[in-house]
């Protein structure tokens, strides 16, 4: 008889995790940031980063064209 094993559940670590905004003036553009020269992709209205990327995330929030949905 066979021994049957389990692989354990994946957690997701905070890397995983995105937060999505909508952005209030365009559906498509690319961002830069500033100081980094690293860009962000804007597609269908919304960008979607990784929570732990702080640059990124602090960018879009002090920006008033982004918002986080509702």
């Amino acid at each position: 008889m066979a021994k049957t094993t389990e692989k354990p559940a994946v957690e997701q670590s905070a890397a995983d995790l995105l937060l999505t905004f909508r952005d209030t003036v365009y559906t498509s553009r690319t961002l830069i940031i500033p100081g980094t020269g690293r860009t962000l992709a804007v597609a269908k209205g919304v960008v979607a980063v990784s929570v732990s990327d702080e640059q990124a995330v602090s960018y879009l929030k002090a920006n008033e064209e982004f918002a986080l949905p509702e």
